[in-house]
């Protein structure tokens, strides 16, 4: 600090300590308010999903083309083409999706920020964005940074020779970080995986709802597992890690294979002499990172994994050569120039090998990682290859198909596609669901079902727990479809099989004599006892309702991928399937947010939801009023009442006494207790819980209650 001044300095201008270091362990409900207004530079009417529609498509893709083999001498291009460079933009751009959560992916053009900008995986996209960037500036606000990237991609492997199978436009850019994506708790790049496994030597042990091996990465590690070579292992954590973001056997290996068929490794030099990632170097790169600070570090004597070479002999073409190269040599293991592990082959000739990057009259040994010998070695993967090579022409289409669905698997159903490239086939990935009908009265169906003889409690919870398997991670669950009838979502313990049943039973009449689909008459239900309750507490409300709901059957219905949506705990139902290390209101704030809700509008729900008599099982917990059915404030007024005391009885249960006489009045879980002590949500209940807010409650929980169950009504957005 010699020679400088001191200042007044009061702001928190740096990313070190924050006012949460100090409570650590309290709840962060940043993730429900991330993405603010406040940090998006476009104008409120800006509208991307119809400024994209205006969008040149033809003439934007000539200017990629244009740029795959328009080698930058800041930046050249390898054999004089980007492919390989824009092959992996866009892979890794997309490749973060994980199938658990939904989070992650392509999807928002995240790539640009912290952490990802300067993942030790990432290395050197950044340059991609630099070369991408008068692209962007000449088309402006019609194309998104998200959409760019992955049609980037896309663009590279038709420019090598593929014929793709589509594109959709849509994607819509974040201006910061995501807040809520939980990348792991290692505290420094690629740790040993053993961090996030109970069991490394068992991949399915990895914690949930990671899908990469190790901090940093965003499959697996290149070089083995935990940097040691051992392709069987290898493949059984390439397996899991693909199968946590929605990919089969068949897909992994046309991926690894057809990811591999174009472009190269980069490790023709030292790691230590490379200056720091984007997000930690000093102002003068100006956002670029890893550069080398000694020598050349471009052309042939760039960094990256550290692993140095091509896979195949014709580099930026589309052809068979990397099954050529992988099953008609042997291979063995050595160290690259930066001193990574990699596979070359023990006898090759000259001529069957890949030329210089920079000067073609130098031949090149070609290299395979220990993901690639995976494909060799194991007997699953290698029957899946023998396929491919014995049909060259159904392995292009196979991994065409599985580089769309990587590329497009978190943009949500194909409601939410946009552009001329949009494939006509419905994916049984997109989750279709077919139009349903507007033909039918309204009135007639509520009649009906107002008539059935159902609960509120039972009408509320059925609609509740169809809609609130909706994700805004990757757009997929929600009302729309009507799956709670299907497999496995009948069979969800959170959905009370048995109440379930009876419920849709009755539904389904309806549905026969009305016209209506089962997932219409599901959210009607809804309203229907939503209107009563507030009836009965002296309000007059009309749920506002969208019809045209389909209904899905099994054959539109991935079951396997849909079970990652079950819930495990619900805390506006006040349930949990079992007990978990992670506190009951940290699933809550993850559920909430994964459905779009703020702060007060999940407050608002669980108010609501505990008044109506929703509770998983009828559980009391929660129900601080004697008006049960009705739709009133009076969990937000009890729960603030100082007249009440407080206290533990048991695992997740508290007893609400009475002050004077210490009798007990109601009882709660955590989830209940944390919306009076946290002081961010208790500002929240005392707003409801004021005298001159009743009403305001009723509006503001049918508002949230229709946002919950329009959620993925993308077909009338």
């Amino acid at each position: 600090m010699s020679g400088k001044c001191p200042v007044m300095h009061g702001g928190n201008t740096s990313t070190g300590t924050s006012n949460k270091d100090w409570w650590p362990e309290g709840v962060n409900l940043d993730i429900l308010h991330q993405h603010d207004r406040k940090t998006n530079p476009m104008n409120p009417d800006f509208n991307y999903r119809e400024e994209v529609k205006k969008l040149d498509v033809q003439a934007l893709k000539d200017d990629l083309r244009k740029l795959m083999v328009d080698s930058q001498e800041w930046w050249p291009a390898d054999w004089g083409s980007y492919v390989g460079m824009f092959a992996r933009v866009a892979w890794h751009s997309a490749g973060s999706y994980r199938l658990a959560d939904g989070r992650g992916g392509g999807g928002t053009g995240n790539q640009r920020f912290a952490p990802l900008n300067s993942w030790p995986d990432n290395v050197n996209t950044d340059k991609g964005r630099r070369l991408l960037w008068p692209i962007k500036k000449k088309y402006g606000n019609k194309i998104s940074w998200a959409d760019l990237m992955v049609l980037s991609g896309t663009i590279a492997y038709e420019v090598a020779g593929l014929k793709t199978y589509g594109f959709a436009f849509g994607r819509e850019d974040i201006w910061h970080p995501e807040k809520d994506i939980y990348w792991g708790d290692e505290k420094e790049w690629l740790a040993p995986s053993d961090e996030r496994y109970a069991d490394v030597e068992n991949p399915d042990t990895m914690e949930n709802p990671l899908a990469a091996v190790q901090m940093g990465l965003i499959y697996v590690n290149p070089e083995g597992v935990n940097g040691q070579p051992d392709p069987q292992k290898t493949a059984e954590h390439v397996r899991e890690t693909f199968a946590r973001m929605a990919m089969n056997d068949e897909e992994t290996a046309a991926l690894t294979a057809g990811g591999h068929t174009i472009g190269k490794c980069h490790g023709n030099g030292d790691a230590d002499e490379l200056s720091a990632e984007p997000e930690a170097a000093d102002v003068e790169y100006q956002g670029i990172g890893w550069m080398n600070t000694k020598g050349r570090g471009i052309g042939r004597d760039t960094v990256v994994s550290g692993i140095e070479g091509a896979w195949t002999k014709n580099p930026t073409q589309w052809d068979m050569g990397w099954f050529d190269m992988l099953f008609n040599y042997e291979w063995e293991l050595k160290k690259s120039p930066a001193g990574a592990w990699q596979w070359e082959p023990v006898d090759i000739a000259e001529d069957d090998m890949p030329v210089d990057v920079e000067d073609p009259s130098i031949r090149r040994k070609p290299i395979m990682t220990d993901a690639d010998m995976a494909m060799k070695v194991d007997p699953v993967y290698n029957d899946i290859c023998r396929k491919f090579m014995n049909d060259p022409e159904y392995f292009s289409e196979t991994f065409a198909k599985a580089w769309f669905k990587l590329t497009h698997r978190d943009l949500g159903p194909k409601a939410r596609y946009i552009g001329p490239d949009v494939p006509a086939d419905d994916l049984i990935w997109q989750d279709p669901v077919p139009a349903g009908s507007i033909a039918y009265c309204e009135e007639v169906v509520k009649q009906k079902i107002a008539e059935s003889g159902l609960s509120i409690g039972e009408m509320v919870s059925t609609a509740w727990d169809s809609a609130r398997t909706y994700r805004g991670s990757d757009m997929r669950g929600g009302a729309n479809g009507a799956r709670i009838r299907l497999a496995p979502q009948n069979a969800w313990p959170g959905n009370e099989p048995e109440r379930l049943a009876k419920v849709l039973d009755v539904y389904e009449r309806i549905s026969a004599e009305t016209g209506a689909s089962i997932a219409d008459v599901i959210v009607l239900a809804g309203s229907v006892g939503i209107e009563q309750a507030a009836k009965a507490a002296g309000y007059d409300v009309r749920v506002p309702f969208v019809k045209g709901r389909g209904d899905a059957t099994d054959e539109m219905t991935d079951a396997d991928s849909f079970a990652a949506l079950e819930p495990l705990a619900d805390g506006f139902r006040n349930w949990q399937k079992q007990d978990y290390v992670v506190k009951p209101e940290e699933m809550l704030l993850d559920r909430a947010q994964l459905m779009g809700l703020t702060g007060p509008e999940m407050t608002v729900l669980i108010g609501g939801m505990r008044v109506l008599g929703t509770n998983h099982g009828g559980t009391q917990h929660g129900i601080f009023t004697d008006r049960e059915g009705q739709l009133t404030n009076d969990y937000f007024v009890n729960l603030t009442d100082m007249g009440n005391t407080w206290k533990p009885a048991g695992n997740n249960l508290y007893t609400i006494r009475d002050r004077q006489t210490d009798t007990v009045k109601w009882t709660a879980s955590r989830i209940d207790l944390v919306f009076g002590s946290n002081s961010l949500l208790r500002s929240y209940a005392e707003v409801y819980a004021q005298d001159d807010n009743g009403e305001k409650f009723v509006n503001d929980f049918v508002e949230a209650w229709t946002k919950v169950m329009n959620a993925d009504r993308f077909d009338v957005a």
